[in-house]
């Protein structure tokens, strides 16, 4: 039944009152019910064991339930069974971080299953209480004594979602306003934000778009600004604030930092409180006509070349794949769109598996080469790239046929020709290793024989063949096994 729903229920003898009948029923009656649902709590059992039984006194709206990172807002009220306080927050509730956790096991194992708004009740035992021990919270209410079942009324006020923007919770961003919609910006895109910077004492070092100052304008992904805010900001909405928390690696580092307001310490975690006032979203591929695509390609490619020269790798790698995003989409070219689409993909894969083999990224090096030579298989650069790595992760052998290979093509090419000298040193140096290697192994299956060859003779002196255990012949064995 639903909520509300009013039904008649006909019900036979077997399922109703039988033979024995009841006061004002006969034996063996047909009855009929009209039956009005007015409500339900539901039950809830949380770890699936009976230790925290929440019954759902208030729904809640369609957010949440909060994540381990996420901030709340809750209040609550805790109870003995005989329905003395041990602990209550005040009417505003407190504030804390999930995974910190706030006064018993149980109540933050609950909040993961709450929406905003959702008022309940928690029964827990002890085990997801304060067990044996027993807690003396403060000295206004009374102690809860060991063993202890609690009855937690609880309602989730609000939450704040926190983001792990890089992955390594080095950068995490914490929404004090929901922004509009659903979209975001996104690397490339053009923001406009407004913003004030503080240490983590405080100490506000930089503020922009306040006190009729111009707000912050740049392109992201463009190392415009520390690479924490520029990472959290492609992740913000029109109207969104946020709090966002940077470490030294995405900040300003192991050095000292002037700005306008304090200087920065070395190693120093910042904070910067942000409100995204406006973007321009860069236009995905498919949002672009062919030749537009072209265009873009064509400009991020140099892009990637003006960072190589400048030993920014990563960067030069990220512009390369880029432009090869715009142009690999699955449309039809015409010819001549296709003689520059080809040579400016293979130029973007040569490119970017040489910014790989500067990171000592080696097998993505071999797979961008791979992509080149499955179009053009006698493609010198491609094969000399690719030895290069192999010879990087320790395959010589493939190293060593794809050098064959390029001087089969091109067999004038210095590069190669020294390449090919410094494999024929690199594979001796590894014969070496094995040989000392495989000495080590067999001296000391040697010197096992010599052991066990003692042992016979001792027993033939001594005329006692039985002192001859099977572990000894086992040895003798296996030696000359190895001998051999």
């Amino acid at each position: 039944m639903r909520k509300g729903e009013i039904a008649s229920f006909m019900l036979h003898p077997e399922l109703a009152y039988g033979v024995s009948g009841t006061t004002g029923v006969p034996s063996n009656s047909i009855v009929q019910f009209e039956v009005e649902l007015l409500s339900w709590i539901t039950v809830v059992d949380i770890c699936k064991d009976g230790g925290i039984i929440k019954k759902i006194l208030e729904t809640g709206e369609q957010i949440g339930p909060p994540g381990e990172l996420d901030e709340v807002c809750v209040s609550y009220k805790a109870m003995l069974v005989d329905g003395t306080i041990v602990a209550e927050t005040p009417e505003e509730g407190m504030e804390f971080y999930v995974e910190d956790g706030h006064f018993c096991p149980a109540l933050t194992k609950a909040l993961k299953t709450m929406k905003r708004g959702e008022r309940a009740n928690l029964i827990v035992q002890p085990k997801y209480a304060f067990g044996q021990k027993g807690n003396k919270l403060n000295n206004e209410l009374p102690a809860i004594p060991p063993d202890s079942v609690l009855s937690i009324f609880v309602k989730l006020l609000s939450m704040k979602p926190v983001i792990d923007v890089t992955g390594d919770l080095k950068v995490k961003k914490k929404v004090l306003k929901e922004g509009e919609g659903t979209v975001t910006a996104n690397e490339g895109a053009t923001v406009t934000i407004r913003y004030t910077a503080m240490l983590e004492d405080g100490t506000v070092f930089e503020r922009k778009g306040f006190d009729d100052e111009q707000p912050l304008q740049f392109i992201t992904d463009e190392e415009q600004v520390v690479a924490g805010l520029d990472r959290a900001v492609s992740t913000m909405k029109k109207n969104e604030c946020a709090l966002i928390t940077i470490s030294p690696e995405y900040g300003v580092g192991s050095t000292e930092v002037k700005m306008d307001l304090s200087s920065v310490q070395p190693s120093s975690t910042i904070l910067y409180e942000v409100e995204m006032l406006d973007f321009i979203r860069e236009k995905a591929p498919w949002e672009l006509s062919t030749p537009e695509r072209i265009e873009a390609a064509v400009r991020r490619k140099e892009e990637g070349n003006q960072l190589f020269k400048i030993g920014k790798y990563q960067r030069a790698a990220k512009k390369y794949e880029k432009a090869v995003d715009y142009v690999s989409q699955d449309v039809p070219y015409t010819d001549d769109d296709e003689k520059i689409v080809k040579p400016l993909m293979l130029s973007c894969w040569s490119n970017g598996a040489a910014c790989c083999l500067k990171l000592n990224n080696f097998r993505e090096a071999i797979d961008l080469c791979s992509k080149i030579l499955n179009a053009e298989s006698c493609n010198v650069k491609a094969l000399y790239r690719r030895a290069q790595a192999y010879m990087g992760v320790a395959e010589l052998l493939l190293a060593e046929l794809d050098i064959k290979k390029a001087l089969e093509v091109d067999p004038q090419n210095r590069e190669v020709w020294l390449m090919q000298k410094n494999l024929k040193q690199l594979q001796a140096q590894n014969n070496k290793q094995d040989a000392k290697l495989y000495r080590a192994m067999f001296s000391s299956k040697s010197e096992d024989a010599c052991i066990a060859e003692k042992r016979l003779k001792t027993a033939k002196d001594d005329k006692d063949t039985s002192m001859l255990d099977e572990s000894t012949a086992a040895m003798i064995l296996e030696t000359k096994k190895y001998s051999c």
